[in-house]
Formats: C-alpha cells, sequence, structure tokens
C-alpha cells in the first residue's frame, strides 16, 4: 500500500541527500526607518517526503524563509540548497509549486484554465494539459468543476484548486504559506485531511507555514518552532502518528502531548497568542 510505502520512507534513516538544507541562514532587510534582521542563523534539513510545518508569532520569519525556499527572497547570509541547488535554480528546474495564503485565482479564467496555466506558460501540448488538468483537479475532489469560474466556488474550493493548479507540472516540493488561515474552523478541518490524503498519493515533500498548533500537530511529521524576530528555529518537535488518522487523534494524549509540548515551546521563544 501507498500509505505503507510512505510511513517506511519516513522511519528510514536518511540515506540521500536532504532536500532542503540551510546552514548558518540570515536576512537583512532595509526599511524606511533602518535595517531589519527577519531571519538568524537557521539550520535545516528536510528530507524527502516529510511534511514540515514553521510555527511561531506573527513577524518570526516563517513566511520569509519560505520565500527565501521558493527564490522569492535573497538570504543575506548562509547557504540554502534546494534539491541540491541554489533556490534560483530549482525555480528554473521548476522543482517546487507554492501555495499562497489566498488562492490567487484569476477571475476570467475557468477552473482548469487556471489550473492548467503553468502549463501554457511552460509550452505543454495541449492535449498533455488537459490530461494534467483532470488528474489533479480529480485528487482535490474537483471533477466536475472544470468549466466553473473562481468566483463560483466557495473559498475551500477555490483553495483546493489553487493546490492542483501548484501540483499540475507535478514538482517534487509543495510550499505552502498559510493556505487555509483565511477559511472557517469546519472547512479548514475538512481541507486538512483532505490534504494529508493527497500527501500520501503524491509522496510529495511539503513545507507548510501556518499560525494553528492543531494543524500543524495534526499535518506534520515534524514542526519547526520559530522564536520572535529576528526569527530563529527554537525547537523542531517530531510527529509520530500513523498515516491513516482522522480528525478523532487530536483528542488523543499523545497528540495533547505534542501540542502543549509546541505550546510551551511557543512560549519558551518568548509570546505566543
Amino acid at each position: 500500500m501507498a500509505t505503507d510505502r510512505v510511513e517506511a520512507a519516513r522511519q528510514a534513516p536518511a540515506t540521500t541527500p536532504p532536500v532542503i538544507a540551510a546552514r548558518d541562514l540570515s536576512l537583512t532587510y532595509e526599511a524606511t526607518d533602518g535595517p531589519v534582521q527577519a531571519l538568524s542563523g537557521i539550520d535545516l534539513d528536510i528530507q524527502r517526503g516529510e511534511f514540515v510545518s514553521l510555527i511561531g508569532p506573527s513577524g518570526c520569519g516563517k513566511t520569509t524563509l519560505l520565500r527565501v525556499i521558493a527564490d522569492l527572497e535573497t538570504a543575506s547570509a548562509g547557504s540554502i540548497t534546494v534539491n541540491g541547488v541554489s533556490p534560483q535554480e530549482a525555480r528554473l528546474n521548476r522543482s517546487y509549486g507554492y501555495v499562497f495564503q489566498a488562492p490567487a485565482l484569476y477571475p476570467w479564467r475557468s477552473i482548469a484554465g487556471n489550473v492548467g496555466l503553468p502549463l501554457e506558460i511552460m509550452g505543454y501540448p495541449k492535449a498533455e494539459r488537459r490530461e494534467r488538468v483532470e488528474k489533479n483537479l480529480a485528487l482535490v475532489n474537483l471533477t466536475g468543476f472544470e468549466r466553473k469560474f473562481p468566483w463560483q466556488l466557495s473559498g475551500g474550493m477555490q483553495q483546493r484548486a489553487s493546490i492542483a493548479r501548484a501540483l499540475s507540472f507535478d514538482p517534487d516540493l509543495l510550499l505552502m504559506d498559510e493556505p487555509f488561515g483565511a477559511l472557517d474552523e469546519i472547512v479548514r478541518d475538512k481541507l486538512n485531511e483532505q490534504l494529508l490524503r493527497l500527501w500520501d498519493l503524491t509522496r510529495k515533500t511539503v513545507v507548510f507555514v501556518t499560525h494553528s498548533i492543531p494543524e500543524a500537530v495534526f499535518l506534520s511529521t515534524r514542526i519547526v518552532v520559530m522564536s520572535p524576530r529576528p526569527g530563529r528555529i527554537h525547537e523542531t518537535i517530531p510527529c509520530d502518528f500513523p498515516r491513516d488518522r482522522t480528525l478523532d487523534i487530536r483528542e488523543t494524549p499523545e497528540f495533547l502531548e505534542i501540542a502543549n509540548r509546541v505550546r510551551h515551546g511557543l512560549r519558551e521563544g518568548h509570546s505566543y497568542e
């Protein structure tokens, strides 16, 4: 079973180079009132097939770190590789898909048109674009909505379409910046379950930014707890749950223990509300 293979791969010792390797990574940018240090001394390895969540207070550098991985920001010091190359080379190699906080779908394009847009830009033949769009809409349970427009879909459905778009060209790595933060709790829970199933099916490496402790514990194989600016890694916490977990696991002592450990780590790293 795919679940068993993913679980075995996750538990096996790492024998291949990490997908993401950051060493003493720092980033300082210029603001109107002087330089601001957003990241400081980040050391982080993420192995293939992991689901790693970044959590911490607002302004701690979670999104900045994700943007450095994606080559949307450039580190001031230290080093980082993505699939063994620089973030710029990884971007040019189309090694990752990026899911933003908002779906960022073009309102004048159909859902199929939005999902297929990266494939158009990359020059995929029309027949292959159609096949990939159908496949990835099926993965996020949006079959039958190809000809709808974004404004005809709920917020949760729009975000699922944006995930399908990020997966359309089959990248190794999926970068997700608080994709469910604006959704209500019921929709968010449902999408968390669907994302776990999607991760199990595709075996992608996922880096996920969130403010939600329950969400981080439910989804992750590891949680990276970050401290306030300048953003540092305060603690890395493993989450050893079965791949076929359901939302009921949030009531178990093991889940609550990890959630409390994350909460304690956030407090130790100063304040988190």
